[in-house]
């Protein structure tokens, strides 16, 4: 699960934290020269301000030294000192740190967000909140001696300030962090030295704050005359980057001979080719016609795809030739016709059954897997300041059409389940990860494409013998509540702080997450949703009065702004009232665990039957199964009496029984500790959850609820039930006692936790199992969209031979094998998996990975591939992937592997462990015995031929005992016992690969 807020006050950095940060800036790089000392003197300070984030008529700082008082209001006005900076020289006095801020004196302010700017001494920047050291003007000195010029490219750093720190040969380098580069033009910065009689020199480049470029610890190696500095290749007697050049003022010629062909509710629009003194960049098509008005569409081809266009309606189109100066053509003739009757909706899905044992899992957030239609692409409110929009990477960007086209990868792989983010229509500042249900009813558009619904994708999956797993939140909506349930009227105003948050007012608008606003040219987001004046029936306390608190940007909040559970915004009918305080107490299922996730009362039978109404929405489609999001901050008997039974008897009368025992329902039950029992909370452990009830409580859910949580908390963990229905009798496998399991699997969050080595996963998750109803049904994996092993909150970066001795474990221990996207090839390998708003999707563990299978491949079958082109074929041929796909062939060949009870009786070896399966009614029976990268003995075993599934060795037991060599990290051995009679021992399993062999 996800969650961000709009805007929170940072926490201001200690006086302790403050100085580390500067002494990191006077830390040598590998490869310098020593700086030479800064000279002693009395303690002062230079700050420069950057002034276009603010255009402010006037400058002020106002201003304290440690231990001394604040200047008077508004402080001393700051001096112009070249382009875009203003700036002032402090006198410290004894002190080496102090305070700032920053205003227009007219009471605009400037406090780093409540938290002021902690400086120290020298020269200081501070531009869009960002602190740094450097003089932003340089030195308007000429040289005396031999010149050199170097520019330095921007664009790939980021940098809003860049100094050059650099010796010339045989002299001193320049004092840390060095001096600051001037602007050049958009994309370079350039500084001018003075060599002297020197005619090389070196250089490295730095923000101010402690991060450089240093070439790797090389150094750029420099000579007199102009230079360029460029993704760390230098380019001497350079030309000037921003050198004036002739602009290109001409246009393209105006397309000519569009047409439009119509099928159903779609549009495919062709024309021929502008051309351009310079060169065509791309096209504009404006359509006009239909509801929606006019909307104009860029494309850099000449064919434009256009779907969901209103039945039985005249559209027309003209279309524009653009080029890299920006020059437009005149509009095209115009084209126009009448689109027909809406195709027929595709017909509903029937889940896939069979043992959900039988298929690993791969996890994909759809937003950000595969873009199939990037016209229903959107950025939303935060897509500029996240960064996301300098990567041109909105957040909404993959889809079902996407997903569709790369299931054969996805087969090719080997597995045969895909777990997908939640479908239903989001609402918030950023939800792309759909963890923010507004309407649960219907599929959110950003998502679908003509042809590729999610009916499609559900049918497109089950026609390549592929399940679709859903996820599902039944513990909170959005932050503005759930349509056809409960939406607060919130309070806004369109001030010059708050204008470009609220949509221009659209009452009686339907949201969609996906229609644009003609004039913002942003999506629709809470037009419908705010009002200046206190609406009538309005409950929230303190309509529209200031808080006292800002904003991230410093701007006002108001009362009723923002959701809250204690200012009686939402009802207590429908949602809970308080702040989730202790996560391990009573309250984390009863009080909400974010402004951004409105905590329903899901003992509330209007909230039940909401949502049990929805979900079976998406049972009738077909889907095989749900991941259920926050399951613990909802108490086991709300699951027990109405969820989980509604799902049974939604499918069973659908479906069928046997249908519904194959419906795959795994809960995630976060629980970060080694602990068997969660700090000893039964309540709080995901085991707990797969347990039916074992006494009556209340008819009345909330109380219900209650005597339960007292209850099983005062019988503890040594009063909770237990169960073999994981472990082998001797070698025998037993049939299991499902009798009191709930209906709810889940999430191994143990072994998760310890992934960090896969010993630790291996024997932490073992320890659970008999407290689990049947720990066989347990969903494993690394890493996911939240966490990396031991709560990290970066993805999985142990290396690729520990990626594979973990594979190798999931793949042959009890339990669903499951893999985060893009974990084939270590994927955004060590870097945050989620941050937010606050920095580019693309520097995080959510990246877009449609650019790594971009081209074209078809599965022949589970693990195989019958061909493959373009990006995806190099993807294919990556380590991991060999690996995973040889590890799925293994499994799908041994039954033992896929459902069987296991047991370390007689077993020595660090990860080895003997695993059987036996089916009287289809006469399987299946005896394996695993050893993972080290070595093992098995004694006590039944005599008989044994063959490898990785090696093809056979070994035969005479005296019930056998040996296996180490194999090695990553490597496995798993001999079958040859059995006859259909029960024959497979012998080699595809053929060796990296780790395999």
């Amino acid at each position: 699960m996800t969650h961000h807020p709009p805007g929170k006050r940072r926490s201001p950095l200690s006086a302790g934290v403050l100085a580390v940060l500067l002494g990191l800036l006077v830390t040598l790089l590998p490869g310098m020269t020593a700086p030479s000392a800064v000279a002693a003197g009395g303690n002062s300070a230079t700050v420069y301000y950057h002034t276009p984030t603010r255009n402010w008529s006037a400058y002020y700082l106002h201003w304290a030294p440690a231990g001394g008082s604040w200047t008077t209001v508004p402080g001393t006005r700051m001096a112009a000192a070249c382009t875009d900076w203003v700036k002032l020289t402090v006198d410290l006095g004894t002190a080496t740190t102090w305070q700032a801020t920053f205003n227009n004196g007219s009471g605009t302010w400037d406090n780093n967000n409540g938290a002021n700017y902690q400086l120290g001494t020298g020269t200081i920047t501070v531009q869009g909140g960002t602190v740094a050291h450097s003089d932003p003007c340089g030195s308007t000195q000429p040289p005396q001696g031999d010149a050199a010029t170097v520019w330095y490219s921007t664009t790939t750093v980021g940098w809003p300030t860049v100094n050059l720190h650099w010796a010339p040969a045989g002299g001193n380098w320049t004092t840390v962090p060095g001096v600051g580069m001037e602007p050049a033009c958009s994309g370079w910065v350039k500084k001018t030295v003075d060599l002297g009689t020197a005619t090389t020199w070196q250089a490295t480049f730095n923000n101010g704050s402690g991060t450089w470029d240093n070439n790797n610890g090389a150094n750029y190696q420099l000579g007199a005359g102009n230079s360029t500095v460029r993704d760390r290749v230098v380019q001497a007697n350079a030309a000037d980057p921003c050198a004036a050049v002739t602009p290109d003022t001409t246009a393209p010629s105006v397309p000519t001979g569009l047409a439009a062909s119509v099928t159903n509710t779609s549009a495919v629009l062709t024309w021929e080719a502008s051309t351009d003194n310079v060169g065509v960049t791309g096209y504009q098509v404006t359509r006009t016609g239909g509801s929606q008005g006019t909307s104009v569409a860029d494309t850099a081809s000449t064919v434009l795809s256009v779907s969901g266009l209103e039945a039985r309606t005249s559209y027309c189109w003209t279309a524009k030739a653009l080029d890299a100066a920006g020059n437009l053509s005149a509009a095209s003739a115009q084209q126009c016709a009448t689109t027909g009757d809406a195709p027929p909706p595709p017909a509903a899905g029937t889940p896939l059954g069979g043992d959900p044992r039988k298929d690993p899992i791969y996890f994909v957030l759809t937003a950000r897997f595969n873009d199939g239609d990037a016209a229903n692409n959107r950025g939303g409110s935060q897509h500029v300041k996240s960064g996301n929009a300098a990567n041109d990477d909105p957040m909404f960007r993959g889809d079902f059409k996407g997903l569709v086209q790369k299931l054969d990868y996805i087969k090719a792989l080997g597995f045969s389940a895909v777990w997908i983010t939640p479908v239903v229509l989001n609402r918030s500042d950023y939800d792309y990860h759909g963890y923010h249900g507004y309407d649960f009813y219907r599929v959110d558009p950003r998502l679908e494409s003509a042809g590729a619904s999610y009916q499609d994708l559900i049918n497109a999956a089950h026609a390549k013998g592929m399940k679709i797993y859903q996820d599902v939140v039944y513990n909170h909506s959005s932050r503005w509540g759930a349509k056809g349930l409960f939406t607060p009227k919130v309070y806004g105003v369109r001030d010059s702080q708050w204008s470009w948050y609220y949509d221009q007012r659209q009452d009686g608008f339907e949201y969609d997450g996906l229609t644009v606003d003609p004039v913002s040219g942003k999506s629709y987001y809470n037009g419908d949703l705010w009002s200046t004046a206190e609406p009538a029936g309005n409950t929230c306390l303190n309509w529209g009065v200031p808080t006292g608190a800002k904003s991230a940007e410093g701007y006002t909040i108001y009362n009723c702004q923002w959701p809250s559970p204690t200012s009686k915004m939402f009802p207590a009918a429908y949602y809970h009232q308080c702040w989730l305080g202790n996560w391990e107490g009573e309250d984390s299922r009863s009080c909400w665990i974010h402004e951004d996730l409105a905590d329903f009362d899901t003992e509330s039978t209007p909230v039940q039957n909401h949502l049990i109404g929805a979900y079976n929405k998406y049972i009738d489609m077909g889907v095989d199964g749900f991941r259920v999001d926050t399951a613990v901050h909802i108490p086991r008997t709300t699951w027990n009496r109405r969820f989980l039974p509604a799902i049974q008897e939604r499918v069973t009368s659908r479906f069928g029984a046997e249908a519904a025992k194959n419906f795959f329902v795994f809960g995630e039950v976060a629980a970060f500790v080694n602990d068997k029992w969660n700090h000893g909370s039964v309540n709080h452990s995901a085991q707990f959850f797969t347990w039916k009830e074992r006494k009556e409580y209340a008819l009345d859910d909330a109380t219900a609820a209650l005597e339960m949580y007292a209850y099983e908390q005062q019988l503890g963990p040594a009063g909770q039930p237990t169960s073999n229905n994981a472990f082998l009798n001797g070698n025998s496998y037993h049939a299991p006692d499902h009798s009191r399991f709930s209906g709810m699997n889940i999430i191994d969050m143990r072994m998760h936790n310890n992934f960090g080595y896969a010993s630790n996963a291996f024997n932490n998750g073992k320890d659970s199992d008999d407290s689990t109803n049947d720990a066989t049904y347990n969903v494993v994996y690394v890493d996911s969209h939240d966490y990396g092993p031991n709560k990290s909150s970066t993805r999985y970066s142990g290396g690729t031979d520990a990626w594979a001795e973990n594979m190798a474990l999931m793949w042959t221990f009890r339990g669903i094998p499951t893999l985060y996207y893009g974990s084939e090839i270590e994927f955004q390998a060590g870097r945050q998996i989620d941050c937010g708003p606050t920095c580019p999707l693309a520097t995080t563990g959510r990246a877009y990975y449609g650019d790594k299978i971009a081209g074209d491949v078809t599965a022949s079958g589970f693990s195989t591939v019958s061909g493959a082109t373009g990006t995806v074929a190099t993807t294919l041929q990556q380590p991991l992937v060999k690996h995973l796909q040889r590890l799925n062939q293994i499994r799908r060949a041994i039954p033992a592997l896929q459902m069987g009870q296991y047991s370390t009786e007689g077993v020595s070896g660090s990860m080895a462990f003997k695993r059987r399966y036996t089916d009287t009614a289809s006469g399987v029976d299946s005896f394996a015995l695993v050893a993972v990268t080290d070595g093992a003995t098995f004694s006590g075993i039944p005599n008989g031929t044994y063959k490898d599934a990785v090696t093809g060795d056979v070994k035969t037991v005479t005296n019930g005992s056998l040996g296996v060599g180490s194999p090695g990290k990553g490597n496995l051995r798993v001999y079958v016992l040859d059995l006859g009679g259909g029960n024959n021992a497979p012998g080699k399993v595809g053929a060796d690969g990296p780790y395999l062999r």
